[in-house]
């Protein structure tokens, strides 16, 4: 591990010498080959690994040395603001969640869009992610940009907070505290590089009231708040792709009245703010809805998955009422990895904008072969007396680890990351059909050109640390 991390600035430094030029407004790629074989591995291993100094550092020239080398972090706004305008349609963004043995997986996401020559996935790691994976905005950016640099991959990196949600229980406790935690996330992901957000306050909504929109006003309240203060915090050119959520994942599901309740008083909310502030705010670019899935599927007692029953024709018309009513980019849909094969072209023939895709993969890894069972078991271990609270009554152990193990990613990211490279090749190559087989279902494959033209590159300057230009006494 120690010779993968550099343990000190002047031993990066060293290792720039001729490679790589820093200079306070930015720097010069002088061995493109040097960085992409050799360079970046360590410096990614550093961002994820290192400390202090010597990581930040890292993370700063990773994010330099991306869009230096073509691959820069943007926003997917204008995309879906030509989705709403009805400038292209059936085609759905696959969102993934990389949430374990991260840069590897990403490495094979990227693998898989030249393979189906595509620009338009996202990758995302929600907020209670982060906690589990251990995986901060900072260090997320770093290891997505590393990988694309990693395999060449040139144009637009859209990186995503997934599901910014606010706690029902510490907003009924203090709603200005937690409102102020998921707006302060959102500031700390755009400054790590993001330029999407989902703002997730439909965990606020209240089916004890009386009318749709009565329901859904903490929801529509406090999504127009976070869109301001995002707004406020995106950098200069860049529109920050805002989403936002009208029915919880899992609970029941949505109509095109519970999205017209929210709508009308998001808008006359934005309208406010807008005055506010003496100009107008954009406002959010798709909606997420629910269809009768839920996240990570429903494992039964023999460890197979729950056939779930998908309401296309809600799904359809909840993302043609947020395209024509509304000018977004359409609906999302939540917790679909597990779905069949065969559901995934119904996602693009609904013309839902995006899809979110995140158990179906880690099941990959997990349940891979080649996955070595000491550490699968040591895992278990773990879960079996670090979470035994989630335990259900009358789960089997096959059901209680197959719904916790996502927790496993962070306790032990350094023996995934440390997985030997055979064993991540073959997890790896499975991964990847998995991913091409999406991309084309979901008919972003074979459309990077739609990218392209709707897509505009913006560079965001980020000043290099002082360690990094202090010349050694």
């Amino acid at each position: 591990m120690e010779s993968r991390v550099y343990a000190s600035i002047d031993g990066l430094k060293a290792d720039l010498d001729g490679v790589v030029r820093v200079e306070s407004d930015g720097i010069e790629i002088e061995d493109a080959a040097e960085v992409r074989d050799r360079l970046i591995e360590r410096l990614v291993w550093t961002a994820v690994f290192g400390e202090h100094d010597v990581r930040d550092a890292s993370r700063w020239l990773i994010r330099a040395i991306a869009p230096a080398m073509g691959a820069w972090p943007a926003s997917i706004h204008d995309l879906y603001m030509a989705a709403g305008r009805r400038e292209y349609s059936n085609i759905t963004t696959p969102a993934i969640n990389v949430r374990g043995m991260a840069y590897d997986v990403a490495r094979n996401i990227y693998q898989a869009m030249a393979a189906t020559n595509t620009k338009q996935v996202i990758f995302e790691l929600a907020r209670s992610e982060m906690g589990y994976t251990e995986q901060r905005p900072g260090e997320y950016a770093s290891v997505i940009l590393a990988a694309a640099i990693r395999e060449g991959y040139t144009g637009p990196v859209f990186i995503q907070g997934d599901h910014y949600q606010a706690s029902p229980k510490a907003y009924a406790s203090d709603p200005e505290k937690e409102i102020a935690a998921v707006r302060d996330l959102a500031a700390e992901a755009i400054a790590a590089g993001y330029g999407n957000i989902d703002i997730d306050a439909s965990t606020l909504v209240d089916l004890e009231r009386g009318s749709l929109r009565d329901q859904q006003r903490d929801n529509y309240v406090n999504t127009a708040a976070l869109t301001r203060a995002i707004r406020e915090a995106e950098p200069e050119g860049i529109t920050i792709s805002v989403g936002g959520e009208i029915g919880e994942v899992g609970k029941e599901n949505s109509t095109v009245q519970d999205l017209d309740a929210f709508m009308s008083g998001y808008l006359e909310e934005m309208e406010r703010h807008s005055r506010e502030v003496g100009h107008e705010l954009a406002g959010i670019s798709k909606i997420s809805v629910q269809t009768g899935t839920s996240h990570g599927g429903v494992v039964l007692p023999d460890g197979s998955i729950k056939e779930v029953s998908v309401d296309f024709d809600t799904l359809r018309d909840l993302s043609a009422a947020a395209k024509d009513r509304y000018g977004m980019g359409g609906a999302v849909q939540h917790g679909a990895s597990t779905l069949p094969e065969e559901a995934f072209g119904k996602f693009a023939e609904a013309d839902a904008v995006e899809v979110h895709l995140a158990t179906g993969f880690q099941n990959i890894i997990y349940d891979h072969p080649e996955f070595p069972d000491e550490l699968r078991q040591r895992i278990y271990g773990y879960l079996a007396e670090h979470r035994a609270e989630e335990r259900k009554p009358g789960d089997t152990d096959t059901q209680f680890f197959y719904n916790t193990r996502k927790r496993g990613f962070g306790p032990f990211k350094r023996e995934f990351w440390l997985l030997p490279q055979e064993t991540k090749d073959a997890i790896g190559e499975d991964l990847r059909k998995q991913f091409e087989l999406i991309m084309r279902k979901l008919n972003v494959a074979g459309n990077a050109e739609i990218v392209e033209r709707f897509v505009t590159r913006v560079d965001v300057p980020v000043a290099a640390p002082e360690a990094l230009l202090t010349v050694p006494s």
